[in-house]
């Protein structure tokens, strides 16, 4: 454990995540989050739930930390992508571990990020800053509407020429293929892969069809392609002074990889790895990459199970093995929102996706009990 510090604050969306990842790193934990899920609650020394990271909100929870805490560092997970602004106040009353204000306000910059790209001859889809013309436009196939701002996938449609739209959106061409991330640490100058990874979304209405809904630590990428990513990473980071755990998103099709976006925070894909990450994402933003050499067997799948439809749980639910982010008491969730996630751990990935496809399959089976019933 770093002998600096031993009292961290975890501010997130969704912060269960890290909050396991520090604890587990040797750090008191005290957490500023969205969601309040039973494991969260139980990880955490003490715990202020908020209803969004703007700064009515996020402000008074952090102050009221440090003032009772002495807190002198943080980590910062999902949800700063709307609240930019809020990673600049934190870095002025807190050692922010992680990457600075500036590199993340960048990242959110399109028009930049993909100048470094084509600078770097770094392959992406082909991207425009204004609505295309209808006559470009092929039915549901051509083009898709994207926030800058964006995380997980919110607010991505196909376009259809008729939608309306924000200054903040872009539109990128559509490309079919398969979905990979590469999980990486980096301390501003060099990188160092974790994993790479395989995701897949899923469609919650005609404004969210394509939020983030699962990711597996295997893939199907030879070793010529992930030497081409870990060079892409090389020209990246000290180009855009990358810290910490990070991911980069890119997209097969045919056999060419595309780069969609970088996410510079710790992703989701952490949990699928056991290599003290939270203590290396430390080192990494204070200049020091630890040797890693994977040493994991198995492997290891996510999946984030949705509401259907607006439903309440009550502690009575029963939720199988493999559950997390579980909602604590008795909560309603409206449809489209996330419910739990869930994750496996098995030998083949086959029995990953099947194990996680049960799992799934019974959160459902026993929500519509519950709708059914009243329980």
């Amino acid at each position: 454990m770093n002998e600096k510090f031993e009292c961290i604050l975890v501010v997130a969306n969704s912060a269960r995540m890290l909050a396991e990842a520090a604890k587990k790193a040797g750090f008191k934990i005290l957490v500023i989050d969205i969601y309040g899920d039973q494991e969260t609650r139980n990880e955490a020394q003490e715990f202020r739930q908020i209803s969004s990271l703007d700064k009515d909100n996020l402000l008074p929870a952090v102050d009221y930390f440090i003032d009772n805490y002495a807190v002198t560092h943080m980590v910062y997970g999902s949800g700063f992508e709307q609240y930019p602004e809020n990673l600049g106040y934190l870095n002025n009353r807190l050692a922010v571990l992680g990457n600075t204000y500036d590199v993340f306000v960048r990242l959110q910059n399109k028009p930049d990020f993909f100048s470094v790209l084509k600078t770097l001859v770094i392959p992406y889809p082909e991207v425009i800053f204004e609505r295309p013309p209808l006559k470009t436009l092929k039915p549901d196939t051509d083009w898709l509407i994207k926030p800058m701002q964006g995380q997980g996938g919110v607010g991505i449609s196909v376009y259809k020429g008729c939608e309306a739209s924000k200054p903040s959106d872009y539109w990128q061409k559509y490309l079919d293929g398969i979905a990979y991330s590469v999980l990486f640490l980096a301390d501003g100058h060099h990188g160092q892969i974790i994993g790479f990874n395989r995701q897949w979304t899923t469609q919650l209405n005609s404004k969210d069809e394509f939020i983030f809904s699962g990711i597996i630590n295997t893939t199907g990428l030879s070793k010529e392609q992930k030497a081409e990513i870990s060079a892409w990473l090389d020209k990246l980071i000290p180009v855009l002074s990358l810290k910490g755990l990070n991911s980069l998103d890119f997209i097969q099709s045919g056999n060419v990889n595309h780069v969609l976006e970088i996410n510079p925070r710790p992703p989701a894909s952490l949990q699928l790895y056991d290599a003290d990450l939270f203590n290396r994402h430390i080192r990494a933003c204070q200049g020091k990459l630890w040797a890693y050499k994977p040493m994991q067997a198995g492997i290891t799948g996510l999946q984030i199970v949705y509401a259907e439809q607006d439903v309440k749980l009550t502690d009575s639910f029963v939720w199988p093995e493999g559950a997390q982010d579980r909602p604590s008491g008795d909560s309603i969730i409206s449809a489209g929102q996330p419910i739990c996630s869930i994750i496996s751990h098995q030998k083949e990935p086959q029995a990953v996706l099947e194990q996680l496809q049960v799992r799934h399959a019974f959160i459902i089976n026993q929500l519509d009990r519950f709708q059914s019933h009243g329980i």
